[in-house]
């Protein structure tokens, strides 16, 4: 079987149907569309001979690989793989053309409308000379997070059941919708699911053990519109006091200004007249604590432009996303140290690194099953410079068999 190719083909197929997600929306999954690439993953692993492939009314993806093993399905815990379908709705991700480079020969990537992936700002790029990339046309991202990693489990999936000789236990399959927009497993079932440990393949170069913990904050002003001829001491600007807001954050807790275990306040969301205003943030910190202290300094803004402008109504909600996963995993080391054995076993030697960002793993641990995430080969997510190593994925197939052998 021909790993690298089956990637290729499946990865380009499944790019190429639009999954994005949607924050505004207030129906699960938020864009019904995500259910295209559901349907299509339940034929392809019913195909495979997956008798209980199916997805529910929640747009979950669900299936077993039977354990071959003599002791049966109790003979070892169930393990479990995961991926998300959705992609991000930062920049368009409807009508994905992507374009393959083999070999990749080194240097930035023009791409056709403009876009350039520099390898200043990708320096992973530098490790996948000689290597097949994938990118978009640079007019939509390319929607390798996450559908690297629904590729990757497939494949891997496809490979176990066509080697027997691979001895495993029960290995469960999940795809979500709304990963994305954090609502990933909001009805997801773990105890009906039956995993005792699970892997997700969602993101970078790297293995993890650790995300950010993360909040949403909003930011709600009522002014007041009159005609501007008539405004003088009556008229209450809601665009004047969101930009005095934005102004105040502080510029050390930028995202564009941290890195490694560095938190930030992230305004990512306007929607502003005269009369009214609404500020989207995301809050993130690696520990729980520092989520207190970001709400504490948007409380004190708000405060200070209160004062300023006092016949304004500026009204701040708060609410959890995820948590980092770091203590809950650590406690479990057996998942930890077969993760590291299956990705050496692969070829690969990738550190534990945090994520700045977050997986569906985060909340899956939190619920009670410990799940870290493996790499699927691509860089800057969420943006028309996505790429992807499709010899990096392969390494990430061959860690999810490595684990399930294991």
């Amino acid at each position: 079987m021909d790993i690298k190719a089956k990637l290729t083909e499946r990865f380009v197929k499944y790019v190429k149907i639009d999954t994005t997600s949607d924050p505004d929306s207030t129906t699960y999954p938020s864009t019904h569309k995500q259910f295209d690439l559901a349907k299509l993953l339940v034929q392809e692993l019913q195909d495979l001979g997956i008798k209980d492939a199916a997805v529910d009314g929640h747009c979950y993806v669900t299936a077993t690989i039977p354990s071959n093993l003599s002791g049966g399905k109790n003979a070892i815990p169930t393990i479990a793989f995961i991926a998300h379908m959705d992609t991000s709705n930062e920049v368009p991700g409807e009508h994905v053309k992507p374009q393959i480079i083999s070999p990749y020969k080194g240097g930035d990537i023009a791409l056709t409308f403009g876009p350039v992936i520099k390898m200043s700002e990708s320096p992973s790029l530098e490790k996948c000379i000689g290597h097949t990339i994938i990118t978009s046309d640079g007019s939509t991202l390319l929607g390798s997070d996450d559908k690297a990693g629904v590729a990757a489990i497939m494949t891997a999936a496809e490979y176990l059941l066509k080697h027997s000789e691979i001895k495993h236990g029960d290995i469960k399959i999940a795809f979500t919708p709304d990963e994305e927009i954090g609502q990933g497993v909001k009805y997801f079932d773990i105890k009906k699911f039956g995993a005792d440990f699970a892997y997700t393949i969602d993101g970078g170069m790297y293995i993890n053990k650790e995300t950010f913990s993360a909040d949403s904050a909003v930011i709600d002003i009522a002014g007041r519109n009159i005609h501007p001829g008539k405004a003088k001491n009556i008229m209450v600007n809601s665009i004047k006091i969101a930009s005095e807001i934005i102004t105040r954050l502080p510029i050390h807790m930028a995202p564009e200004k941290t890195c490694d275990y560095q938190p930030f306040i992230h305004p990512i969301d306007l929607n502003a007249n005269v009369a009214a205003a609404k500020i989207k943030f995301i809050l993130r910190d690696f520990n729980d604590e520092g989520l207190v202290v970001q709400k504490k300094i948007l409380e004190d803004i708000i405060s200070t432009v209160s004062r300023i402008y006092p016949e304004a109504a500026i009204h701040l909600k708060t609410a959890p996303s995820y948590r980092n996963m770091r203590k809950k995993l650590e406690a479990n080391p057996t998942i930890l140290e077969r993760l590291d054995s299956a990705v050496k076993k692969a070829g690969v030697n990738l550190p534990f690194t945090p994520i700045r960002g977050g997986t569906d793993g985060s909340a899956l641990t939190e619920m009670g099953l410990p799940t870290p995430n493996i790499f699927y080969g691509g860089e800057n997510a969420h943006a028309l410079t996505e790429w992807l190593s499709i010899d990096i994925l392969e390494k990430s197939v061959l860690t999810i068999i490595n684990i399930a052998e294991n």
